[in-house]
């Protein structure tokens, strides 16, 4: 390549060389680089024959690029050899500094290895450093940096002078490679660039038409849809909702992002609403629309973070309910009510006396309330009847015990009572701990004193059956009868208490659950109703009379339901026969 005794020589060289680094920068793709690379050996350091091998990321050096024969460059261009080959051959050769150099009387071993390969046979050197076509020159590319990292290898073949290279052209060559693997590294760099920027614009045009079917799907929706903040002082304010759920409350967009789902539900739902968990929760509960009515509504909560754990939303879907929950709680008014007269029918009533009695003997409830934190009504408590009053209990008493005793038994009862509303107490975890079986219960007691009153008081149950009401539906005919019935149901249920129960037992028997009365009031009680039932019933022009016998009975923790309704009839034919007996000696 050079006579090294002439510097004219050597200046032309690193021209050469300067020119073909030159062209390795101006490559568009690895490919080109590849390519630029071979040709420069080529072209700029007199070899015949250069071949590129690029590591691959399975570690195995393919030939990515070849030049100086088409034939060569058609046979192996795209074979692969092993990183083991490579490596034994690297190891192998003469270090002529970072360059590696395997003779002739050498590489006879290398021949059946998979590293592909194409040469000429040739005769025997005739001088000491003349090439032979089985002479291997190899020049490993390392990226920059202390790891030095395998990226390739420069094969070269046949220099044109015939000579192995002198100093100077090992030099060269060796320059030569650490330059074609700085712009292999950039060409990587440039191509990784390129692939990430393409990814990253595809990524967002996928963002982009996911956003707009998100909020396609969002705004058009048939059920309600909302997104509300999550965390900080404005946590669960509504930052958007969908036309579907602005219909449903009756409200705009504009208002609704003034409000947070705990402003606008009922509030006998806030607790239900509490304890609705944000990812994946689900309830069902009122909101409030803007006329000032209520709607049912199914709530699933799901939580949205931001892609780089910025904010995250609570998106929650909201599905009208109104229509099954109507309908379910018809079938539960029907399922727990009595088809002629509304009340209550047994089961109900057993549910309700049930619910109020537990298995705690009564002697213990009572020692409890005589130490002080028993669960027994106080006996100063007013709660009865009030004689001097027309007819009615004492108003002060209805407001503190509604509900205790279960819901009025009568068709005038307000609001929805779902038969999922209980529920939700419980359905997403919620429960204190450490709380018995009797923790929270209110134990009754019944008043001792016979028909003293004694002052304790208690739950009074009242049997009542009609007398004369069997003549009068044989005489006149079950719709009479009917009527009668339903009748004496309104007029029992006019002279209770809001928070009483009157339920209908059977045929023409009916039972009053009164909360918080002495002997005393209960008596005045069954008075009160006997009186009420008396007045003739007027029914298709022909008036009807019909009596009533009650038993009162009392309900006490420890006994059974049945013990309570048993105790009661037993009492009410009692009365019905002493009454009988004084009709006789009368007459």
């Amino acid at each position: 390549m050079e006579t090294e005794s002439e510097p004219y020589v050597r200046l032309s060289t690193l021209r050469q060389l300067h020119q073909v680094v030159a062209d390795l920068n101006t490559a568009r793709s690895l490919a080109d680089t590849l390519q630029t690379v071979a040709d420069g050996v080529v072209a700029g350091l007199n070899y015949e024959l250069a071949c590129v091998n690029l590591v691959r990321p399975d570690g195995d050096l393919v030939v990515a690029a070849f030049a100086g024969s088409s034939a060569a460059e058609a046979l192996i261009t795209g074979r692969v050899g092993s990183r083991a080959s490579w490596e034994r051959r690297l190891s192998m050769a003469t270090a002529w500094g970072d360059l590696r150099f395997i003779p002739h009387t050498e590489g006879w071993v290398l021949m059946e290895d998979d590293v592909p390969q194409w040469h000429t046979d040739g005769p025997a050197p005739r001088f000491e450093d003349e090439w032979h076509p089985h002479d291997r020159l190899y020049a490993p590319m390392y990226a920059s940096g202390s790891g030095r990292e395998l990226l390739g290898v420069i094969s070269v073949d046949r220099p044109r002078n015939g000579r192995h290279p002198g100093p100077w052209g090992q030099e060269a060559l060796q320059m030569y490679a650490s330059q074609s693997a700085i712009a292999i590294s950039n060409a990587r760099l440039r191509s990784n660039m390129q692939r990430a920027l393409v990814r990253l614009e595809r990524e967002q045009q996928a963002l982009r038409a996911s956003e707009e079917s998100f909020r396609q799907a969002f705004e058009y929706a048939p059920s309600g849809m909302a997104i509300a903040e999550m965390g900080g002082d404005q946590h669960g304010r509504l930052l958007r909702t969908n036309d579907a759920l602005c219909r449903l409350l009756g409200r705009p967009a504009a208002a609704m992002r003034r409000y947070s789902f705990a402003d606008l539900v009922h509030p006998e739902d806030i607790g239900t609403l509490l304890r609705t968990s944000a990812e994946g929760g689900r309830a069902e509960l009122r909101l409030g629309r803007r006329d000032g009515t209520y709607v049912w509504v199914s709530l699933r909560n799901s939580v949205v973070a931001d892609a780089a754990d910025g904010p995250r939303f609570l998106l929650t879907h909201v599905e009208d309910i109104e229509e099954r929950k109507r309908h379910e709680l018809q079938l539960a008014h029907r399922a727990s009510h009595d088809a002629l007269t509304g009340l209550p029918n047994s089961a109900e009533l057993r549910s309700r006396l049930s619910a109020r009695l537990c298995e705690r003997p009564a002697a213990h409830a009572a020692a409890e309330q005589a130490a002080g934190y028993g669960g027994g009504y106080e006996s100063g408590r007013d709660g009865g009847y009030e004689t001097g009053r027309d007819g009615g209990y004492d108003s002060g008493y209805n407001a503190g015990h509604t509900g205790q005793s279960g819901h009025a038994g009568h068709a005038g009862h307000s609001g929805y009572e779902s038969p999922y509303e209980h529920e939700h107490e419980h359905g997403f975890g919620f429960e204190p701990a450490g709380v018995g079986p009797y923790d929270h219960h209110v134990h009754i007691v019944a008043p001792t004193g016979g028909d003293i009153d004694d002052g304790t008081k208690g739950l009074a149950v009242l049997f009542c059956d009609l007398d004369g009401f069997k003549s009068i539906n044989d005489r006149f005919g079950h719709h009479t009868g009917d009527a009668v019935l339903i009748e004496v149901a309104r007029r029992l249920t006019t002279g209770v208490r809001d928070g009483d129960t009157v339920a209908r037992l059977g045929g023409d028997e009916f039972v009053v659950l009164a909360d918080g009365l002495g002997a005393a009031d209960a008596a005045d009680l069954a008075v009160r109703l006997r009186n009420a039932i008396i007045p003739p019933i007027r029914v298709d022009g022909r008036a009807v009379r019909v009596g009533a016998s009650f038993g009162i009975g009392w309900a006490e923790c420890g006994m059974t339901v049945e013990e309570v309704l048993n105790s009661a009839d037993q009492r009410m034919y009692v009365e019905k026969r002493s009454r009988a007996k004084v009709h006789r000696r009368a007459g």
